[in-house]
């Protein structure tokens, strides 16, 4: 938190899907084999510092954002442990920013995690826990969903849940099913929390693997939050996080209550051109992912990052 952002009331908000930020070591009890050295994908400590500084990067990068301020929450999607996080925040480029982090231990066959990585001067955790998804039939174990609540330098109380919901894999009407499995479980635990202060601050981010208007994201509107991401787009070209065929859209989302939307300054996609390579195949400008195929490019990744930055010096 920096004095100029203390002193307009910014709270800043990045949400990141970091594609497949593993370590090099192999946990037996997951399925994490196409990121170890003697994988097809090759990775070895070389390739994993390089990503760890290209992620560190792109959340430092926000400084140069309109009040020149790092983020004080940056929700990340798929890091695999509490190791790459502590790489990540106490010996990468990140090191001297003062993040602190709370990351998850799911059951995801692959062993990934989501994480929430926050500056201690803005926001100071009372609780925090991991939600547990029970499978519906046919559904594998999924990523347990991050909730973690703490007090805001005004003295507020802010709720946030991070989410990576089921991918698509088998289309996405068969997989349709398992994302709303995860909706659900996040509607109670909202409803949970409502129930007990009907005005509270509340924000939902992550990876829905769906997109504004499909049926997990209007389930979480019919619970009373608000989509403040939808229809957000860069200041260099990307109309959304993610691009998938030649079309841009957005896998990545924010929502939050109504008192929070209220206070939304600006909403965008982060689309520096380092962030982008040209589109061969399609034209224009995708994201610079890390491996396109096989082939490790040293990248950042198959996803841009989102920004919200909330007004919240008279909450």
């Amino acid at each position: 938190m920096s004095f100029l952002a203390l002193l307009l009331g910014i709270f800043t908000l990045m949400e990141l899907n970091c594609e497949n930020l593993f370590d090099t070591k192999h946990d037996s009890l997951k399925q994490d084999q196409e990121f170890l050295p003697e994988s097809y994908h090759r990775w070895n400590d070389y390739r994993y510092w390089c990503k760890l500084e290209h992620i560190g990067q792109e959340i430092v990068s926000n400084d140069n954002l309109d009040n020149n301020t790092l983020p004080d929450l940056v929700a990340l999607c798929e890091v695999e442990n509490d190791s790459v996080c502590r790489d990540l925040t106490k010996r990468s480029l990140l090191r001297t920013a003062g993040y602190e982090y709370i990351v998850t231990n799911s059951p995801d066959v692959r062993g990934v995690d989501v994480a929430l990585l926050y500056q201690p001067s803005s926001f100071r955790p009372i609780n925090h826990y991991s939600i547990r998804v029970t499978p519906i039939i046919g559904m594998r174990s999924t990523r347990d969903i991050l909730y973690a609540c703490g007090t805001l330098y005004n003295g507020d109380t802010l709720h946030v849940f991070v989410v990576h919901m089921p991918s698509r894999r088998g289309g996405e009407k068969a997989s349709r099913p398992f994302r709303m499995c995860v909706a659900e479980r996040l509607c109670e635990s909202v409803d949970s929390i409502r129930n007990k202060n009907a005005q509270a601050n509340i924000i939902i981010t992550g990876d829905f693997n769906d997109y504004s208007g499909d049926k997990s994201i209007v389930r979480l509107s019919e619970s009373g939050l608000l989509e403040i991401s939808a229809g957000v787009e860069g200041r260099h070209g990307a109309k959304g996080t993610y691009k998938h065929k030649g079309r841009w859209g957005s896998l990545d989302h924010i929502l939050c209550t109504s008192s929070l939307a209220a206070r939304v300054k600006t909403c965008f996609v982060v689309d520096y051109p380092f962030l982008l390579e040209s589109d061969k195949e399609y034209g224009g400008m995708k994201p610079f992912r890390n491996f396109n195929g096989f082939k490790w490019q040293n990248g950042f990744s198959d996803h841009l990052p989102l920004i919200a930055r909330f007004e919240i010096a008279d909450f």
